[in-house]
């Protein structure tokens, strides 16, 4: 369990970090061509995405690695999997469900992470 959970939670927090990294970083009409969804949100709250899929990524690796508080990188998955299940909601909202793919393959990650981390950590 041990060594699946660090698969999970490094590919997880690379996909967040870059992701997160972008939305915090990048303009509005940077973002547009691949994030479409842009357009509708505020860029205050694209930040604040942003922001929280960096926490994510780091709390997902941070704790378990220094001992000090892992039960962190249970409540960042958790975070991880609420923030896929509200981008299938816009998606679905916005009549994209051919792109909900990639949440889809995330939030399966999430949950995967949330349960290897209730049974090692």
């Amino acid at each position: 369990m041990n060594i699946a959970y660090w698969i999970v939670a490094a590919l997880l927090a690379v996909v967040y970090l870059f992701a997160g990294g972008r939305k915090v970083a990048q303009s509005q009409e940077q973002l547009q061509p691949m994030m479409g969804w842009v357009d509708r949100v505020p860029m205050p709250y694209v930040r604040a995405i942003g922001v929280l899929e960096i926490l994510g990524a780091a709390g997902l690796i941070l704790p378990p690695l220094t001992g000090i508080a892992p039960w962190l990188a249970i409540a960042a998955a958790i975070g991880l999997f609420l923030i896929q299940v509200g981008g299938i909601v816009l998606h679905l909202s916005r009549g994209e469900a051919r792109l909900i793919g990639i949440n889809i393959v995330l939030l399966v990650a999430a949950a995967a992470a949330i349960w290897l981390g209730t049974t090692w950590l």
